[in-house]
Parts: C-alpha cells; structure tokens; sequence
C-alpha cells in the first residue's frame, strides 16, 4: 500500500502543491528520497528515522521509498520533513484515520520529534488557499500573521506526538502558543517618519513627489551636495498609502525568503542599498536565487542615492523589472521569478564635482567630464524614468510659514487612487496599467495630441516618454478630480521631463 501526504513547495515567491508518496516493503534496510531532491531534503531521512523511533517503530530490515511529486520539479528546503513523516506513520499504521488529500503538512523535524519553523514557510502558507487546500499544520513562528491567513485552517503544532493524536480526533492542542489576535493592527507600533512641513523651500520637489507617489511614477533627482535630495527621498513613504493585507503578505515573504526580518508590516519598505552593492545584492541571484533590494522595495520605495556611482551594468539590469514588475533570475538547475513592483528615486549630482549651476560654489569640470559622468545613466534607463527634478540649495531662513504635512498630502494621494482603481475595476496605478486602457478610458484630443506631438520633435523625446507624459497628465488630472486629461497637466507633465540630464549643452555652465 501506498500513503499519499500533501505538503507545499516552493519555486520563487510562487508555492505549488506536492504530493508525498510513501511506501514501506520488505527487504534491505534503507530508505530512500526520490523527486529531485536536493541535499536538504535527503537529509530528511535521518531526521524521519529519528522521529519514528518515538512511536517505537522499527523499519530495520525495511525497505522505505519516498516519492515527492510531481518529479520534474526540484525540490529545496527541509520543508517536507513532517509530510514525509506523517505519511510513514500512516503506512506504519500508527495512524489509524484517513488523511485528507485538502491537508497540508510543513515543518522541519528535530532528533527529538519537534516541529521547527525554516526558511519559506509564510510564501507556503499564503499560496495554500490558491493551492486547494482547506487546512495546514505548521510548527509556531512568531512573524507569520496567522490571523492574516484567511480561507485556510491553521494549526500550529510543537511536537509530531500534537499531529498524530489531532490527526485521530484527540483534541489536545491546548498547550499552542496563543496566535495573534484577529486584528488589523500592526504587531509592532509604526517607526517614526520624516514629515513633509519639515521640508524647507522645496515646493516644487514637494508637488512633484506627490505626483509620483499618486501613481508610482519614477523620479530622478539632480542637485549639489546637501540640497535636500536624500531628504525628499526619505519622506516619500509617509505620503505613501498604507500596505493592504494581501501586500503585506507579499512583503513579508519576500523579507522571509531574503532572510531579513521586517517588523513594521503596514508601513511601505523602503530600501537604500548603498553605490558599491553588487549587481546580484540589487537584482538578486546567487547560487540558490534569492530575492535582491528590487524585491525588497516591492509596494514601496527603492532609493539609489548617487544612481550615477552604481555600475552601470547594474543600472541596465533595472529595465526589466522598471518596465513589468517582476524579475527573472535563470540558473542552470533552476528559473525563479520575483515579484519587483517599486517607486524608484534616483538621486545625483548635476556633475562629478557636484557644483554644476551652483549659486554658491564654481564647477571645475570639464564639458567632456560632465558628459562622461552623465553617461553613466544610458538612455534606455532615462527613457524609464518619468519625472526628472532639478533642485538647488536653500538657506535654514527661507522657511515662510507652516508647511503642509504628509497627512494631508496623503489623503490628496489616497483619493487619487480610488480614483484609479475604479476607472480600470482592478488595483492597478497609471504608471503601471496597459496603455491601451489608459487611451480607452482617457483619450486625448487631437489638439492635445498635436500639441505634444510638436514638443516631443524638439525634445527628441522618444515614444515612451510621450506615452510616460501622458501617464504623469492623467494623475496630475485625477490629483485635481478631473474626469478627462487637461491641457494644464499635460502641460505640467512636459515641465517635469524638459530636464534633458543626459545632454551635455541642457545645464549651461557658469563661467
């Protein structure tokens, strides 16, 4: 007879359903795992062995295959070592009952027959209502929401011994660790944020901000040292819209599978890796493909302070994921992909000395300095960049009144994307929605075509910044309520692309 014992696997952030078949014949001691398993999941055997041994089960003289379907995927993680044990007690007949196929089983073994979290356990969870599954035992773990798992039941178990006898009606799962209340609450308060009223005498870096985080637009800002680029950057978050439960549960997968711990779950992440990172610690990979800073920012912020330092290989690697969202990492013995939804800031100076157009410093570059060290952004990666601020220095005594705060700069973007999300019934932004539903549900007139038409030939501007134009126009329009595209916000999203970074005669040297 053969003990078939549901668990989940794990390809990426994506779980799929595994099917745990376990056989004991007689014959030469031995137990084998087949499947594509890798070194983790062998060393499951000893584990299972040592487990069986508590229930005074001998397999010596024993022959006990196990099977991990479907068998074209490779299986990684230790994460099978309570299917395959549970499904050895039921061929063992230690377990009486029928295990349901809609019942899950995930958790590492110890010697001693505990049940240990591992690596990858909330991605598992989240994908078992997709999966089919109606219900799912799972050792404790103290950063897993449970009570944002719905459509599946939970059980948190410590021991096999809890399993075995939940398994046979014996209700005694008294002595469970007591699961977070159902409550949309933060397990942990909100760190402190940078507040925009503490902004000084950057209106125009304030609006355009706003702009970009109503709809995910990216921005690049360009400034001499100390003009306020790193903070602008920081505040951003505080504009942006708290995570729903489903985004939180993305976030924290992500962080789970990095192996980085985020505590604040309803506040957007924010991620400043540093110029030197490597390419692979930005995009992600690596031997065993992990989740990189791209995947880390997902529904939030990623924030490359001096973008120009970065290598520029690495900055071409952000095309992909700028333009669909995800990212692909290939390896010889597998292909993951990750989720890479983020609002990119890029901040640098205006040349290498950093004094390009300075009120207060002189420049000592030379032209073809400035044009080499602009290179660095190539133009396909300018083309994804839909706002491009300049800023200048400001003095402490410029302030002039109460500035505004995030608070109502967020609800002004919050109602911007309601706006959104009812004209195209789905969660989807301006930046990110297919451009032919963005021209269906708002058209341009021909006036308002030709007009950007005209200014697109003497900018050069190629065919996606017009089509990112008329994004940054529909949410400067639904920032104001309109229901229709004015000619004002395609005028003002003109404004905020007429930068021209990359062209060395568009700042005109001081002298």
């Amino acid at each position: 007879m053969t003990v078939k014992v549901s668990s989940i696997g794990l390809k990426g952030l994506e779980g799929y359903l595994v099917q745990v078949e376990v056989r004991i014949t007689p014959g030469t001691e031995s137990m084998v795992i087949v499947g594509l398993p890798d070194a983790s999941v062998k060393e499951s055997r000893e584990r299972v062995i040592a487990t069986l041994s508590h229930f005074d089960m001998n397999i010596t003289d024993q022959k006990v295959v196990v099977n991990l379907s479907p068998a074209e995927e490779k299986k990684n993680g230790p994460l099978f070592d309570l299917a395959i044990a549970i499904a050895a007690l039921r061929e063992l007949n230690v377990i009486k009952g029928v295990i349901p196929i809609e019942t899950a089983f995930i958790g590492v073994l110890s010697l001693d027959g505990t049940i240990v979290k591992a690596e990858g356990m909330l991605p598992a969870l989240v994908s078992a209502k997709a999966l089919g599954l109606k219900r799912v035992y799972f050792p404790y773990d103290s950063s897993i929401p449970v009570h944002m798992l719905q459509g599946v039941e939970c059980i948190v178990v410590q021991h096999i011994e809890e399993v075995v006898n939940h398994l046979e009606g014996q209700e005694s799962l008294s002595l469970l660790p007591k699961l977070a209340p159902h409550s949309q609450e933060p397990l942990f308060p909100n760190p402190p944020q940078k507040d925009f009223c503490h902004v000084i005498s950057h209106e125009q870096g304030n609006r355009a901000l706003e702009i970009a985080a109503a709809c995910e637009h990216n921005v690049l800002m360009s400034g001499p040292p100390g003009c306020g680029k790193s903070l602008l950057a920081e505040t951003v978050p505080s504009i942006l819209p708290a995570l729903t439960n489903q985004a939180q549960l993305e976030v924290l997968s992500l962080y789970q599978l990095a192996g980085e711990r985020k505590i604040f779950h309803q506040t957007v992440p924010f991620r400043h890796p540093h110029h030197s990172a490597s390419s692979v610690a930005i995009i992600g990979g690596g031997s065993t493909p992990r989740p990189g800073e791209i995947s880390l920012a997902h529904h939030g912020v990623l924030f490359l302070d001096e973008m120009a330092e970065f290598p520029k290989k690495t900055l071409d690697m952000l095309r992909q994921p700028l333009e669909t969202g995800k990212v692909t990492i290939s390896r010889a013995h597998s292909t993951v992909t990750y989720p890479s939804s983020f609002l990119l800031i890029g901040a640098m100076n205006p040349c290498p000395c950093g004094y390009l157009g300075s009120n207060s410093h002189y420049c000592t570059c030379t032209d073809k300095q400035i044009q080499s060290y602009r290179n660095r952004l190539s133009g396909p990666v300018y083309d994804r960049i839909d706002i491009l601020l300049t800023l200048q220095s400001v003095n402490l005594d410029q302030k002039a009144g109460l500035q505004e705060t995030s608070e109502k700069i967020r609800m002004r973007v919050e109602q911007a994307r309601t706006l959104q999300y009812n004209r195209y019934k789905m969660e989807m932004s301006n930046a990110k929605v297919p451009f032919e539903i963005l021209m269906e549900t708002s058209p341009l007139t021909n006036e308002q075509q030709k007009m950007l038409t005209n200014v697109a030939v003497k900018q050069n501007w190629s065919n996606r910044v017009q089509i990112k134009i008329i994004r940054l126009a529909r949410t400067i329009s639904d920032l104001k309520g309109e229901d229709v595209i004015s000619d004002s916000a395609i005028w003002e999203a003109m404004t905020l692309r007429r930068w021209g970074l990359h062209k060395s005669h568009a700042i005109a040297r001081e002298t």
